[in-house]
């Protein structure tokens, strides 16, 4: 699965993407709360990666967060320019993150690795350090599992990891976890979690 074809997936179903995830009333809101924990209140701008409909980069705005919101579907990044005129909103990619090094204060990737091959995390989460200031923070959500495998997600293929096992690759990346949100399927929904973790000095 290479980012083309994602990219590919999510366009054709942006419209109905939207409409059930395109504000941040539909996101749970332990989940606001954990990202507003870590990326609130701070100094310094703020990536939205994998931005989607840009609903929580609108939400970190309007917490005074200088959040910028980056997404590879031109629809998503469309719609994001119309729904939140005061934000900013560019089409762009992870895999080409086109900033200064260590001039970010923090990241979010929220559900935009899920579609990552395993063996190019590593790869992706060194982009990270290099992109924030020391001490800059990371906050991830992403489905979880007892080992790292495939499934069918509805716009296309995903992957579950277990949360030891990804914070393990935050602390190769040059990362420590400072907090972890986990929330286990209700029946409805798949398990999920997020981590918040902090650049290591040096």
């Amino acid at each position: 699965m290479n980012a083309e074809q994602v990219r590919q997936a999510y366009s054709s179903v942006a419209e109905l993407y939207i409409e059930l995830f395109g504000t941040s009333e539909q996101v749970h809101a332990d989940d606001l709360a954990f990202i507003r924990r870590h990326l609130a209140g701070g100094s310094g701008p703020v990536l939205d990666l994998g931005c989607g409909p840009g609903h929580i980069t609108g939400y970190l705005r309007s917490l005074g967060v200088d959040a910028t919101g980056i997404d590879m579907v031109p629809e998503f990044v469309a719609y994001a320019r119309k729904a939140h005129p005061n934000g900013r909103y560019q089409l762009g990619s992870m895999d080409n993150l086109d900033v200064v090094d260590h001039s970010v204060a923090g990241i979010l990737a929220w559900y935009s690795l899920i579609h990552l091959p395993p063996q190019d995390l590593d790869g992706v989460l060194a982009r990270f350090r290099r992109a924030v200031v020391p001490s800059g923070t990371v906050v991830i959500g992403f489905f979880y599992g007892d080992e790292v495998s495939a499934f069918d997600h509805k716009v296309v293929t995903a992957y579950r990891w277990p949360v030891d096992e990804f914070s393990a690759r935050l602390t190769r990346a040059g990362f420590t976890e400072v907090e972890r949100l986990q929330r286990p399927s209700d029946g409805t929904h798949r398990p999920v979690a997020a981590i918040a973790a902090v650049a290591t000095e040096g």
